[in-house]
């Protein structure tokens, strides 16, 4: 607690600097637990396989699918569905077999536990990009692509990772999942998230309930935490559920969204920092020598070569120009679901399940230093109001007055009426 304590105080104290350069909070948390855990000072001592590990990650993901979820806008999904689409539908499966193929060659794993590591890798996650996701100054509908993208293929790549685990699984280890009982987890995920904000919503209009306004924004929290714990009571898929009940939330109660958005962003904040502290704290000298060249290879080609390839193929005839191409393409990192899904991996007992979880976590790591560092010099790049289509409420103030920055018009005095 003390460890977390301090790197959340000199996260806050130098966040400033870290939105106006290279630095990020997200790298200065991995970095921080890098330093503290056994491969540094050993002031923190975690195994990959500890419940703490599982736990934090497994929270986090929810907590940022969750809020992620509220910042989806229904009438402009159905207006801007197709590129998310092709993100999910092709760019997605495209990423999957490339980076299995990747592994299968450079590293010399079977094919099953090849296409675990491609299914484990091909999720991406917008936290470590927050700069763009977050910055209006982007255009909204890359934003919103890169948004759902990542808060939908989160839910679409675990039925693939048990899938493979169970087929990896030694004869009489492990627990075979059927496709009935995936297809199950996913439905009951989704129901649940949809279901749990309109139930909410229904009861809130009754007369003799409501919320105070200070208590307004535990509402949405009280929805999150019941929708986190019922998931895994029933085995629903809590991610799905997550992204799902964000959205519908946001939908039919703005005033609940609009209440609960800075609590719930400061929460999500601190599952993600505390998740970082003890990912990085996993991350050895020792972890980073277990792995081969080839490990090495498949790791960097992942993130430079095959998320920025797949997903141009899949924009390909979109009306994105080539710098919101380019800008989507390179920004699909790895983040709390390739590392809840790794950890899966390295507590079912496969055959060389530990090599997989080491080429995942290097990936990981990689991931998070390259995308994190380059959100906010790519960010600045654009100039909103250079985009045709985009509304006047999408662009947002830019504060203050630096390069590449609009400035207030003057103010003209005319004759008063």
């Amino acid at each position: 607690m003390i460890v977390f304590g301090v790197a959340l105080l000199v996260a806050v104290l130098l966040s400033g600097l870290a939105a106006r350069s290279v630095l990020s909070t997200s790298l200065l948390f991995l970095a921080g637990g890098a330093l503290v855990g056994d491969g540094g000072l050993g002031l923190i001592h975690v195994a990959p396989e500890s419940d703490i590990v599982r736990v934090t990650a497994d929270l986090a993901l929810f907590a940022v699918l969750f809020t992620d979820g509220m910042h989806v806008r229904f009438a402009d999904l159905r207006e801007r569905w197709k590129s998310p689409a092709r993100a999910l539908g092709l760019g997605m499966p495209l990423a999957f077999l490339g980076i299995a193929l990747l592994t299968h060659w450079l590293v010399g794993f079977d094919w099953t536990t090849s296409f675990l590591v491609g299914a484990v890798l091909s999720p991406t996650d917008p936290v470590f990009a927050s700069a763009i996701v977050g910055r209006r100054q982007v255009p909204a509908r890359l934003r919103q692509l890169l948004n759902v993208e990542s808060g939908i293929n989160d839910g679409l790549a675990l039925p693939f990772v048990l899938i493979f685990l169970a087929a990896a699984a030694p004869s009489g280890h492990g627990e075979h999942a059927s496709l009935g009982s995936i297809a199950l987890e996913l439905f009951l995920g989704l129901a649940f998230g949809i279901v749990a904000p309109l139930l909410v919503n229904g009861l809130l209009r009754f007369r003799l309930l409501g919320a105070e306004p200070k208590l307004q924004p535990l509402g949405p929290l009280a929805i999150g935490v019941i929708l986190y714990s019922v998931c895994h009571l029933t085995h629903a898929n809590a991610y799905l559920a997550a992204f799902s009940a964000g959205s519908v939330l946001a939908a039919v109660s703005p005033e609940a969204k609009q209440a609960f958005e800075p609590l719930g962003d400061s929460l999500s904040e601190l599952a993600k920092f505390a998740a970082l502290l003890i990912f990085g704290a996993l991350l050895t000298g020792e972890l980073f020598g277990e792995l081969s060249f080839g490990g090495y290879v498949v790791a960097v080609l992942a993130i430079v070569l095959i998320r920025p390839a797949s997903l141009l193929l899949s924009l390909v005839g979109t009306s994105f120009d080539r710098r919101e191409k380019l800008t989507a393409a390179w920004f699909g990192p790895k983040g709390f679901a390739s590392v809840v899904y790794g950890l899966l991996v390295l507590q079912a007992g496969i055959p060389r399940g530990e090599e997989a979880f080491t080429l995942i976590a290097v990936t990981i790591a990689f991931s998070i230093v390259a995308h994190s560092s380059s959100d906010v010099p790519i960010a600045r790049l654009f100039d909103v109001e250079e985009l045709a289509g985009i509304p006047d409420d999408e662009r947002g103030p830019r504060w203050p007055f630096g390069k590449g920055e609009r400035k207030p018009p003057k103010r003209v005095e005319g004759p008063r009426t």
